[in-house]
């Protein structure tokens, strides 16, 4: 591979629509701006809402209710089969912990453990955690704190 033999890839590199130059062109006269108008003059740019002056559509729509979803966050879930892999015997399992092993981001700040595969090592958990995973952690000789 050298220079002469580089080439973009199809679309890359499109050219530039050149208009106002003549009527055998298809974008001559009026250079694609339509008759008359503010629209037609040189510099203008509207807002993507503007419909002419006319009350737009957003402000017209009456706004009512309330709406939950940032109150309703989700808890992520982590499964005992994750914890088996991630941490050594013993560990003591926090939320720093989680996140230091690369399990969730500060982002979801609710998690909890569910009780999905299998766990053979004792862990000592101080994350909230399903009855199933409780039952399989107690199982392998952990606590639940």
């Amino acid at each position: 591979m050298d220079l002469s033999n580089l080439t973009n890839t199809p679309g890359a590199r499109e050219r530039r629509k050149r208009v106002g130059r003549g009527c055998g062109s298809g974008m001559g006269k009026t250079s694609t701006r339509g008759h008359k108008g503010q629209a037609q003059r040189k510099g203008h740019k509207q807002k993507l809402q503007f419909e002419g002056g006319q009350m737009p559509l957003v402000r017209r729509i009456p706004k009512r209710g309330f709406n939950n979803a940032a109150f309703n966050a989700k808890a992520l879930g982590v499964n005992v089969s994750t914890l088996e892999a991630k941490f050594e015997a013993g560990a003591e399992i926090t939320v720093e912990a989680l996140a230091k092993a690369g399990l969730f981001d500060n982002k979801r700040p609710k998690i909890k453990v569910l009780g999905n595969g299998e766990l053979t090592k004792k862990f000592t958990v101080k994350v909230p955690c399903s009855a199933s995973a409780k039952a399989k952690i107690e199982a392998a000789g952990g606590t639940v704190a």
